[in-house]
């Protein structure tokens, strides 16, 4: 399996399972975070090798569709690196601002 593609699906999922059916999350979950089968997960749930890798096909677009209309995976990802590249220059510019300090890792919280 693809590790990009997994780590994309993980995270696609972490925001946007609650959007999902019951059926879907578990799939999803089961194949991707868990490293199931479709074998696997057909056993599981009694149900074909055919029907579990439809519903993973399927969802996998569902999330991508969310993420195209919704962007909160890749608006995660750019508030991550303006962070880190703010922490960067008040650790060289302003390293005595406590307040400074402070407010930044406020908004790391946040975003953790």
């Amino acid at each position: 399996m693809n590790i990009e593609k997994t780590n994309r699906m993980n995270a696609l999922f972490e925001f946007y399972s609650t959007l999902l059916t019951e059926k879907q999350m578990n799939y999803i979950e089961l194949y991707y975070a868990d490293d199931f089968s479709l074998t696997e997960i057909s056993e599981e749930y009694n149900v074909s090798r055919q029907a579990v890798y439809d519903n993973i096909k399927r969802t996998e677009k569902i999330l991508e569709n969310y993420e195209r209309k919704l962007h909160m995976y890749s608006d995660f990802i750019v508030r991550k690196d303006l962070i880190k590249e703010m922490q960067e220059h008040v650790n060289d510019k302003y390293p005595e601002d406590q307040e400074l300090q402070q407010m930044l890792a406020a908004i790391q919280e946040i975003e953790d």
